[in-house]
């Protein structure tokens, strides 16, 4: 149990095949209005989702990570160095996709945990959480790349970081709950943007 932040493969998102998810509103009623919302905006429907790959650890095809540490060190981060549309921003979607948005897109259709769905753009969600990285002195390249099965999260959790922490000091060691998620975030805006798929918690 627990919340988890995964990629969407195209039968899953366009198809909207999983009953589960269907009867919740569904991934296909997602897609759909996202696309409906898009058109009204005078843009391109969002059509050209890869289908989900095949499962091998560290190939980089697939992202599964669990939100486990607590936030509220990763919400006083925002609200110290990004203003507060910026922190809803990068908080506040349930939806990432590979494009960029002028403004994050609230759709009345039915998300995991909220009565509607929060649609960011990854481009603008990786650059805060670059932002964040930089403050923290994140040690971007000692961190996990590829996420296809918690990798991230068993890296923060299991003592590597901890590990790191000692041979590359800096704030980011000091509070490793805030360090992963920022780290996630940033894993997860590159992700979809890499893989070209949306992003969303399960």
């Amino acid at each position: 149990m627990g919340i988890y932040l995964v990629s969407v493969g195209a039968q899953e998102w366009l198809d909207g095949d999983d009953d589960e998810h269907e009867a919740e509103g569904g991934r296909g009623a997602l897609a759909s209005a996202l696309n409906d919302e898009l058109r009204r905006r005078g843009r391109a429907p969002y059509e050209s989702v890869p289908e989900a790959a095949a499962f091998v650890r560290g190939s980089g095809l697939s992202f599964e990570e669990k939100l486990v540490p607590a936030m509220d060190g990763l919400a006083a981060l925002c609200r110290e160095h990004l203003s507060p549309r910026e922190g809803e921003l990068l908080l506040g979607w349930s939806v990432l996709v590979p494009f960029s948005l002028d403004e994050e897109i609230r759709l009345p259709v039915e998300s995991a945990y909220t009565d509607d769905t929060v649609v960011a753009g990854a481009p603008e969600v990786l650059a805060l959480a670059q932002r964040l990285a930089a403050v923290i002195g994140l040690p971007v390249e000692a961190i996990p790349e590829a996420c296809d099965n918690l990798d991230l999260t068993m890296w923060f959790l299991e003592g590597q970081a901890k590990e790191t922490a000692e041979s590359r000091p800096g704030p980011w060691g000091e509070d490793l709950d805030t360090a992963f998620y920022v780290a996630l975030y940033l894993r997860a805006a590159q992700h979809a943007l890499r893989r070209g798929c949306p992003m969303t918690y399960c």
